[in-house]
């Protein structure tokens, strides 16, 4: 949630937060606001709504200029998308400024605290209690980093907290719990920001903030502690993507473009994780052979679209490795009393590396003894740094809030993952490995031919502008795919979607069937477990006889559905484990294209964030 910004250089400071802001506002876009120190004292402006309202305000009313500068849009929690709330807040005296991301959860007694003491707050937030304890530790000590360790020490919660103050016009100070905060130094010149993405433009040498540290900035230099105020040790990376890829590129959505991405993301995601005679080399997982061996249990953690990456991987992981595996949702599993030990694999799913739902819950699986195994695709963020191990997905940035190319990647993570644990305990030959590799290489191929026959399914989209409700129908790994279709037209097109296994059909969804109801039908391949594939056909036959208009996605060569499609969208033959890659693929097209002919924000649905860092 919130995309926070901070620069201290040679540059405008004003245009350089603006910019980092715009590629940060899929973190949050219920307001933004920035803040220039310049002319001894602090200039802010700040707006409710999009980053757009705020770029009014300044054309019509500029901010001075200066070097040193921060901002941010929200992702509201405390108090509604106001004015009023909007970041920066400042304390009474208009010298302390400060952006927050996360949840202060003592607030409510701080701020009765600062209350009583004369202060005048002027917002609903948690974060304006933070301005104003910084102004008075500064008062007592006289340096804003000292200051900040003093108040990070009495915060409870997870938060990014981001400040300057006027009487240091060439510092800014962050600090972070919990929370993403990420460090770009470049020539004369240092960055703080929620993501790379903020400062790619400028530099791509970073540095990775750990837990419960305090980072300086000054041009000539980062210096970091922990909040006691001893040295931290902190490590830096070379980002490995540059600014053009967080560019839209032609595209009217970065959703579209992200989808147009994923047979490159597939591609990059097996790079360099398979030798030349098919063995698995997975060098992030550095949890021994000895202890995979033992292993007698598998629970993969994740929220939302990595949920259902992780029920598609659990079909895998059995299938291949033979090992019991539970999928949970994150936000559930540490408060039902997970059986867990040290026999326990746990695999943590999370495009951002931020999740807090996730990140709680392999928190609570190490404490049980378990070994944590996260699939990730943002290089420094906390679950891969809190994790045993880490397979990063390397799809590079994903911007549009509903996720796609992400997606896929975890996916093939997900089976890489499934694969390495068969070879390393022998529940699969290496022939046997090197034919399911050979298949995953092939898979960008087979999504950039979905890619090319998507015209219809466009179309198609355009003519339910107008519909209420779409239901989704799948068995097996089509089942979570299923549930992943509905929920990017609920995430996009704001509309009532559901997604079932088929085969409860009967046991009380069919009540909801009615003429011309569209029906998404995702249909297994008749070259696997043809039960599968024949259940499923009378499931189709049965929601057109009570007059659902039916919308079957099917491998080429399936020509026992064709009677009963309304519909009929085309995927590449797939081995069954590994369709979902390609079916998902019409989904995405299908649910981009309905938002968009309702009209609706595409890159950035309404109530949504890109990366939930609150539970």
């Amino acid at each position: 949630m919130c995309g926070i910004v901070g620069y201290v250089g040679g540059q405008s400071a004003l245009d350089v937060v603006l910019a980092g802001l715009k590629r940060l506002e899929y973190r949050g876009y219920d307001s933004a606001g920035v803040a220039v120190l310049a002319d001894g004292g602090l200039a802010a402006a700040k707006k409710a709504g999009k980053l757009a309202n705020l770029e009014k305000e300044l054309a019509d009313r500029p901010l001075p200029a200066g070097s040193t500068g921060i901002g941010h849009t929200r992702w509201a929690t405390h108090g509604g998308p106001t004015d009023e709330n909007a970041h920066p807040h400042l304390d009474n005296a208009g010298r302390v400024c400060v952006v927050h991301n996360g949840i202060i959860e003592n607030f409510a007694a701080l701020r009765a605290e600062l209350t009583d003491r004369g202060h005048e707050l002027a917002s609903e937030t948690d974060t304006e209690v933070v301005a104003h304890l910084l102004a008075e530790a500064y008062s007592s000590c006289g340096e804003l980093a000292e200051a900040m360790r003093q108040v990070c020490r009495r915060l409870e919660g997870a938060f990014t907290l981001v400040a300057v103050h006027a009487d240091e016009p060439d510092v800014v100070v962050g600090a972070r719990r919990n929370s993403p905060l990420v460090v770009g130094v470049g020539d004369g010149e240092a960055f703080l920001a929620s993501d790379v993405a903020a400062f790619i433009a400028h530099t791509r040498e970073a540095i990775e903030l750990g837990q419960d540290q305090v980072v300086e900035l000054r041009r000539d230099g980062v210096t970091v502690t922990d909040f006691d105020g001893a040295p931290a040790q902190v490590r830096e990376y070379h980002v490995d993507w540059d600014a053009s890829a967080a560019e839209k590129g032609g595209y009217d959505y970065f959703m579209l473009k992200e989808i147009a991405e994923q047979p490159k993301a597939v591609a990059d995601t097996l790079l360099g994780r398979i030798d030349a005679s098919g063995v698995l080399s997975l060098d992030e997982v550095r949890i021994p052979p000895e202890v995979l061996r033992e292993v007698d249990k598998v629970v993969i953690v994740a929220c939302g679209t990595a949920y259902h990456a992780g029920m598609i991987a659990k079909y895998a992981i059995e299938h291949w490795t033979r090992i019991p595996c539970e999928t949970e949702l994150a936000s559930e599993f540490r408060y039902r009393d997970p059986i867990l030990d040290r026999r326990t694999l746990v695999i943590a799913i999370s495009q951002s590396g931020e999740t807090m739902d996730t990140l709680m819950a392999l928190r609570h699986a190490r404490e049980q003894g378990a070994k944590v195994l996260a699939i990730c695709n943002t290089n420094g963020s906390t679950i891969p740094r809190e994790s045993d191990a880490v397979l990063y997905t390397h799809a590079g940035p994903e911007v549009a809030v509903a996720s796609t190319k992400a997606f896929l990647t975890q996916l093939v993570a997900c089976y890489l993952v499934a694969l390495y644990v068969a070879q390393v305990r022998g529940t699969k030959w290496g022939d046997e490995i090197r034919d399911v590799v050979r298949e995953l290489a092939a898979i960008g191929t087979q999504v950039e031919q979905v890619l090319g026959t998507m015209e219809p399914v466009r179309e198609l989209a355009r003519s339910l502008a107008d519909k209420n409700t779409v239901l989704f129908l799948g068995r097996h790994v089509g089942y979570p795919v299923a549930l992943e279709g509905a929920l990017k037209l609920k995430e996009l097109a704001y509309m009532h979607a559901e997604g079932f296994a088929a085969g409860e059909l009967k046991h009380g969804p069919i009540a909801l069937i009615e003429d011309d109801l569209p029906v998404v039908v995702v249909v297994p391949s008749p070259r696997g477990r043809s039960v599968l594939h024949d259940k499923i056909v009378s499931n189709i036959q049965e929601i057109r006889a009570r007059g659902a208009r039916t919308i079957v996605i099917a491998e080429e060569g399936d020509e026992a559905v064709v009677p009963y499609a309304d519909h009929l969208v085309r995927i590449p033959r797939t081995p069954v484990l590994l369709q979902p890659l390609v079916s998902t693929v019409p989904l995405q097209v299908f649910a981009c294209e309905l938002a968009t002919a309702r009209g609706n924000e595409v890159d950035q649905p309404r109530n949504l964030a890109k990366s939930v860092t609150v539970e």
